[in-house]
């Protein structure tokens, strides 16, 4: 003990001990974000070499296949197939056999080790200082978001070369010694893609002039040896179509992220497109520039290049999806002076170029002009809007910390286990909230089509054998009954009306109103509320997958009236205006009842009056009313439901611990000298 008080031997042991524990920690989390990667990579090759032949590689194909344009003696450009400039055919004619022969695993693998590549220069390039632990996991966190962004897979399912120009400019920027060897560099990657020069007026407004010069250099030389080698080529790419333009698919097409493809598909064209297209065009780059410059000034190096990259991605005629891996290095911004709000801007980011634009917004006309442009916003916000703070902010390394609620004792000595996911007590951001609500929903809308293997007829005979085992079930207990329900509601019209309404309308609006109101009025309480919907929500779609079932009025024979659709025609039947967007065959459990069930907790917990928490709990009387009223549900499908929401709440409480108590205002602290949020208590 005396040892101890005095700060010897074994305060010292103890001290070590601390420290080597962190650094094993360390070491488990950087192995399995390691082993991400590599599953990551292994899926990418798996998805690849699992095409069939003749859908796999096409662009690659396209050039250097046994008819491909590489193998063409006229000029490359006749079939408007090969995109890239004359030096990147000159580059690609003499390797065409040996392409040929790499088609599949030698031009797979090849490209997955850029992206690897890629990825260590971009861990490296991260604004210094870093920490020891962001300096590793930096890396595989790095690789894995570049597998998974949809640039990468589409440049590893079409064989494109852009992930090229990409790791050239960052290894000239970041892994090369000398300005000049820089510019080499970049000055090669502009020669196959001329929109690399955009990179020229940051070098050169940062101090790096020589770069510059090497840079103009190296790319007019390699433009001239290409024009002296193929002048017909180099003519019909740099004259007629005006540095690439009008190559390859429409300019129109989803899958160019430009200003000019948004223009396009606008209606615009013609004059007043093209002059519209230059002046935007004109704006976006200066102002692009300019913020890139200032962060490259500030040390944001890393940045400087993502902002430098999405002002390319705008202004170039034509930015297919495999040019857009710019738009995914814009996360390295930091945006927000709240803790709460770090989150939003890389999430985004990541959540745009991971998942199809029709996952980010819903499918409806009003949203096109926004959906058909996301990954362009991203860019456009990223290069002009996007207010990322300087490093010399306060806010750059320490937020604003987040509040937190008082601790609420438990029974169990392990709950919760994640206690910092129910301690927090301030509003999160709302913005990052709606779009994960989005993207969940839509996940959500996929599984429930993919449990039946994508069709509504494909799990049709197993849906209705299930349907038969549940009516078996009722009929042991003596609770079926779907047929008299349905029938007696649909000889009164007002009611049958009513229950086809009610079933309609208020299976979305009644859950979106109480998380509106628990947002904006009881933020610690949304947070325990939001997490138990989602939790069975979840479980609901393992129901879903394992057990898909048909309802009562998909069931031939049963005698079930549709009364939200119409009678149905079993031959084909017709399953109603959701058809396309979800699967008529996921009754099993009933996430009608099982939503309004959780509305009805909710509101009955944490409403101030009686008549409040009455109401709370005639929805889900009403819900499970209409449902077995309406054919949709069997009994005991609401009651899967109910079951799917008591386990929601139970696993909140385990992982997070009791619903937080409302918190005291808390005691003033300075922004300047932040203190942890841990150590305020309330008044």
């Amino acid at each position: 003990m005396a040892n101890v008080e005095h700060g010897g031997t074994a305060g010292n042991a103890f001290g070590a001990g601390a420290a080597e524990s962190a650094r094993e920690r360390l070491r488990a989390i950087r192995i399995g974000l390691w082993l991400i990667a590599a599953v990551l990579a292994i899926r990418q090759v798996a998805v690849v070499l699992s095409t069939p032949k003749g859908e796999r590689l096409t662009d690659l194909e396209t050039w250097v296949g046994p008819d491909g344009v590489l193998h063409v003696k006229g000029s490359l450009y006749d079939s408007t197939q090969f995109t890239g400039t004359p030096f990147g055919g000159f580059v690609l004619k003499p390797l065409t056999r040996a392409a040929e022969q790499a088609l599949g695993w030698g031009w797979t693998f090849g490209s997955l080790s850029l992206v690897v590549v890629l990825g260590l220069v971009v861990a490296r390039a991260l604004p210094q200082p870093v920490s020891r632990r962001t300096a590793l996991l930096a890396a595989p966190v790095a690789i894995s978001l570049l597998m998974l962004s949809l640039p990468v897979r589409n440049a590893l399912y079409l064989g494109q070369t852009s992930i090229i120009p990409v790791l050239l400019v960052l290894l000239g920027c970041f892994a090369v010694r000398g300005e000049r060897a820089s510019g080499l560099l970049i000055g090669v990657a502009a020669a196959l893609q001329p929109t690399m020069l955009v990179f020229a007026p940051l070098l050169w407004f940062t101090g790096r002039r020589r770069a510059v010069e090497s840079t103009v250099i190296t790319f007019t030389g390699l433009g001239a040896l290409a024009w002296a080698v193929m002048p017909h080529d180099s003519t019909t790419y740099w004259v007629h179509h005006l540095a690439g333009v009008g190559l390859g698919g429409d300019a129109d097409d989803l899958s160019n992220q430009s200003l000019h493809g948004a223009l396009l598909r606008l209606g615009l064209n013609g004059p007043l497109e093209i002059t519209l297209f230059l002046l935007l065009g004109a704006a976006v780059a200066g102002l692009g520039l300019r913020r890139a410059i200032r962060y490259a000034r500030d040390g944001q190096l890393l940045l400087a290049v993502a902002i430098a990259g999405c002002v390319a991605v705008v202004v170039s005629p034509t930015s297919w999806q495999h040019q857009l891996l710019w738009v995914l290095l814009a996360l390295v911004g930091r945006v927000g002076k709240k803790t709460s709000d770090r989150p939003m801007w890389p999430v985004a980011v990541i959540l745009v170029m991971t998942l199809p634009a029709k996952m980010m917004l819903p499918n409806m006309a009003a949203l096109f002009p926004l959906r058909d442009n996301v990954v362009l916003l991203a860019a456009l916000a990223a290069a002009t809007i996007v207010p990322f703070l300087s490093r010399t902010s306060e806010y750059y390394r320490a937020p604003i910390p987040t509040d937190y609620a008082r601790t609420v004792p438990t029974r169990w000595k392990r709950v919760p286990l994640l206690p910092f996911l129910g301690r927090v007590f301030t509003r999160p951001n709302l913005l990052l909230e709606l779009l994960l609500i989005r993207v969940g929903y839509s996940a959500y809308q996929q599984v429930r089509l993919a449990a039946t293997g994508g069709t509504n007829a494909g799990g049709r005979t197993t849906a209705e054998h299930h349907g038969d085992q549940i009516l078996s079930i009722e009929r042991f207990l003596h609770i079926d009954i779907e047929h008299w329900v349905n029938h007696a509601v649909f000889k009164v019209e007002w009611l049958r009306d009513f229950f086809a309404f009610y079933y309609e309308s208020f299976h979305f609006v009644v859950p979106l109103t109480v998380l509106a109101v628990l947002y904006a009025r009881r933020p610690g309480d949304y947070r325990w509320a939001r997490s138990a919907l989602g939790f069975a929500t979840l479980m609901a779609l393992l129901g879903f997958w394992l057990f898909p079932l048909a309802p009562p009025r998909l069931m031939p024979g049963l005698g079930i009236v549709d009364t939200v659709h119409g009678v149905q025609d079993f031959s084909k039947p017709d399953y109603g205006t959701l058809t396309a967007l979800t699967n008529q065959y996921a009754a099993m459990p009933s996430l009608h009842f099982g939503w309004s069930l959780w509305c009805g907790v909710v509101i009955a917990v944490l409403a101030p009056k009686w008549w409040m928490k009455a109401l709370g709990l005639l929805h889900p009387l009403l819900t499970v009313s209409a449902i077995v009223a309406t054919g949709n549900h069997w009994v005991l499908d609401a009651v899967g439901g109910a079951a799917v929401v008591g386990a929601g709440f139970g696993l909140t409480h385990l992982l997070q611990g009791p619903r937080p108590r409302p918190l005291m205002k808390p005691v003033e602290v300075s922004t300047k000298d932040p203190v942890p949020a841990t150590s305020r208590t309330p008044s």
